[in-house]
C-alpha cells in the first residue's frame, strides 16, 4: 500500500531555498523512496536517535529530508529539508544540530 507524502509549511519553505533542479531532484527521490516503504532502513534512509526534529532521515546527495511516519501508518510527514556540508547540517542557511 503506497504512503501519502505531506510537507509541512516549514518544509516547503526549506525546499524553496534550493535551486529548481535541486528541488526537482529532492522531490523525485522523496516519491521514489518514501511512497512505497518509508520505514525500511536503507543506505540512504535511516531512523534517527531521539531528537526534536524528526524520526527519520532520507539522504539525497548533500541534501537531507527529515520526516515522521504518522500513526495511522499510511502517511509520511516531511518536517524539514536541509543540506549537509561536511559534518554540519544547514536548514535555510542556519546551522542545525540533531
Amino acid at each position: 500500500m503506497p504512503f501519502t507524502v505531506n510537507f509541512t509549511d516549514s518544509a516547503l519553505e526549506d525546499l524553496a531555498v534550493f535551486a529548481k533542479h535541486d528541488q526537482t531532484r529532492i522531490l523525485d527521490r522523496v516519491a521514489i523512496q518514501l511512497v512505497p516503504q518509508p520505514t525500511t532502513e536503507t543506505r540512504n534512509r535511516k531512523p534517527l536517535e531521539a531528537n526534536s526534529l524528526a524520526e527519520w532521515e532520507l539522504r539525497v546527495g548533500a541534501f537531507r529530508v527529515f520526516y515522521d511516519v504518522e500513526n495511522d501508518g499510511a502517511a509520511v510527514k516531511v518536517k524539514a529539508v536541509g543540506r549537509k556540508e561536511h559534518n554540519k547540517l544547514f536548514v535555510r542557511d542556519k546551522e542545525y544540530r540533531l
